[in-house]
């Protein structure tokens, strides 16, 4: 058990000081937007609390839930192991829980999850268009152009059907789901708060060129080559 007790301090404490990178590269305003983490070797997950400021969050506020959205503290004691001593009956789960814990079900690769709601990135998903992929940043970190999802509203796992449709047999780790916005996804949370960085700025960059001019399209082969480098060779 102690085992599993500093895991879930470690995610909660991670979680916690990454949703400081949404706000320093002004990815959310408010409270809006969150991270959530995976619970290693367990069916759980940690994500930001609904509607507390960004500088008021503390990894004590993290909510830690089943991958149903469930909190461990409506668990039975002995589910997993896992007693229910993280109760805050001050506190729930970020309206965005279903959709995360939805992922973290159907992609057991994943181990975070972001949503912002980034302005440029929110642009592209307003538009309902994907971001092509113009540019070398983008076919080494995104494999090919950032994906469109379907429009669904919040309130059950809907959104989370999209994600998982969208993103499953791409390279791409974000998708801007339709007249939302971005979402992410990483091997753990850090990297999915860098894909959703690495999002916005190439939606920014990509909106600029095109007041300029039709951005030049790369070779598929290309893009190929740029994404199996980075991935497989770069920084190793």
């Amino acid at each position: 058990m102690s085992a599993l007790l500093e895991t879930i301090a470690r995610i909660r404490r991670e979680v916690c000081e990454l949703h400081a990178e949404l706000t320093r590269y002004d990815l959310v305003v408010w409270t809006a937007g969150n991270v959530s983490g995976r619970i290693p070797g367990y069916d759980l997950m940690v994500i930001k609390p609904s509607g507390v400021s960004y500088d008021d969050l503390t990894p004590e506020l993290m909510v830690v839930t089943d991958l149903y959205g469930t909190p461990v503290s409506s668990l039975s004691a002995d589910a997993d192991g896992v007693p229910a001593q993280w109760e805050n009956p001050d506190l729930t789960a970020s309206s965005d829980t279903a959709a995360h814990a939805y992922v973290y079900r159907n992609m057991p690769d994943v181990g975070g999850v972001v949503h912002t709601h980034s302005t440029y990135a929110t642009a592209w998903a307003a538009r309902g268009e994907e971001i092509p992929c113009v540019l070398t940043m983008m076919g080494d970190e995104f494999g090919g152009p950032i994906p469109v999802g379907p429009f669904a509203l919040i309130g059950d796992d809907s959104i989370g059907r999209g994600i998982v449709e969208t993103l499953r047999g791409s390279n791409s780790p974000a998708v801007l789901m339709q007249n939302h916005g971005p979402f992410t996804i990483g091997k753990d949370a850090r990297s999915a708060v860098k894909a959703a960085v690495m999002c916005e700025e190439v939606a920014r960059t990509v909106h600029v060129s095109r007041q300029l001019g039709e951005p030049l399209a790369i070779d598929p082969a290309q893009i190929e080559s740029l994404y199996d480098r980075y991935q497989n060779v770069y920084g190793r």
